[in-house]
C-alpha cells in the first residue's frame, strides 16, 4: 500500500495518527539550465525516499507538495510565482492546523531556503499552541548557491532531461553579493539568476546527495529532537561522543 496521502481514502487513516511529511518547495526561475520546479522536486524526492525508510517501523504518510511559496527575491525573471512571506505563514499554520486534528506530528521538509523565515514563525506559532510539528531543511551542502552544482546534480538524477546541458553557465559567488540579494533581488546581482558554478554536475553526486538528505531526515524523525526554531535535529551518531 502506499504511502502517499493523496492515494489514501479517508476510512484507511480513521485508526491511525500517522507522521505526515510535508514537502515545500517554489515555483521560481533556477538560472537558464533548471526547471522552475527545482525546489519543490528536490523537497519531494528527500521527503519520498525518508517515507520509504522510516515505513518499517513509523506510520507515516507523505502530503501532497506544497509548490507556491515566498520567492519575491526571483520576481524579476518570467515564471516565478511568489505568494510572500505573510501568506505562507498563515498558510503553515492553517496547514498545521487541520492536519493535526487527525495526524500526530508533522514534519515540514523545505526545499527552499528563501521560506525560512515564514516557515519558522509558523512552525514556532504551531508548536506554542501544543501541536506537534518541525520543520527540515534540504541542506545539500553549498549554502546560498542557487543553480549551482548540487542543484544541477540533483536534477541531473532526477529527471537528467530537465537539465538544459547547452545553458550552463556560472553566477557570482552567493556569499559576496548575500547582502545586495536580499534588499535588490536576485536579478540585480545575477542576471541569468544563478548564484554558484553549476560546472560538473553529474548524476552520480546528485543521487548521494538525496541519499544522504534523506537518511538525515529519517533518522532526525526517529530521534525527533526540536529546537528553539522549531527546526528538527540531525539525530547523533551512534557511537559519537
Amino acid at each position: 500500500m502506499t504511502g502517499h496521502l493523496a492515494d489514501r481514502t479517508w476510512p484507511e487513516l480513521e485508526a491511525r495518527e500517522p507522521l505526515v511529511l510535508l514537502p515545500l518547495g517554489a515555483c521560481e526561475q533556477h538560472g537558464p539550465h533548471l526547471p522552475l520546479d527545482t525546489d519543490a522536486a528536490i523537497a519531494t524526492a528527500v521527503a519520498e525516499r525518508a517515507l520509504a525508510l522510516l515505513r518499517s517501523d513509523t506510520d507515516v504518510v507523505l502530503a501532497p507538495t506544497q509548490n507556491y511559496s515566498a520567492s519575491g527575491e526571483h520576481e524579476g525573471f518570467p515564471g516565478t510565482i511568489s505568494i510572500g512571506h505573510t501568506a505562507l505563514h498563515l498558510l503553515i499554520v492553517e496547514i498545521g492546523r487541520s492536519m493535526l486534528r487527525w495526524a500526530s506530528r508533522l514534519v515540514v521538509v523545505n526545499g527552499h531556503g528563501g521560506n525560512l523565515n515564514s516557515l519558522a514563525g509558523a512552525v514556532r506559532r504551531l508548536r506554542s499552541e501544543g501541536r506537534n510539528v518541525a520543520w527540515w531543511p534540504c541542506a545539500n551542502g553549498e549554502p546560498h548557491a542557487h543553480s549551482g552544482r548540487a542543484e544541477t546534480s540533483i536534477v541531473h538524477a532526477l529527471r537528467p532531461h530537465a537539465v538544459r546541458g547547452a545553458h550552463l553557465e556560472p553566477g557570482p559567488d552567493a556569499p559576496a553579493v548575500l547582502d545586495q540579494l536580499q534588499t535588490l533581488g536576485v536579478k540585480a546581482v545575477s542576471p541569468n539568476g544563478v548564484l554558484g558554478n553549476p560546472a560538473g554536475a553529474n548524476g552520480a553526486e546528485g543521487a548521494e546527495l538525496l541519499a544522504k538528505m534523506s537518511t538525515a531526515l529519517a533518522a532526525a524523525v526517529r530521534g525527533w529532537q526540536v529546537d528553539d526554531t522549531g527546526r528538527l535535529l540531525v539525530a547523533p551518531k551512534v557511537g559519537a561522543p
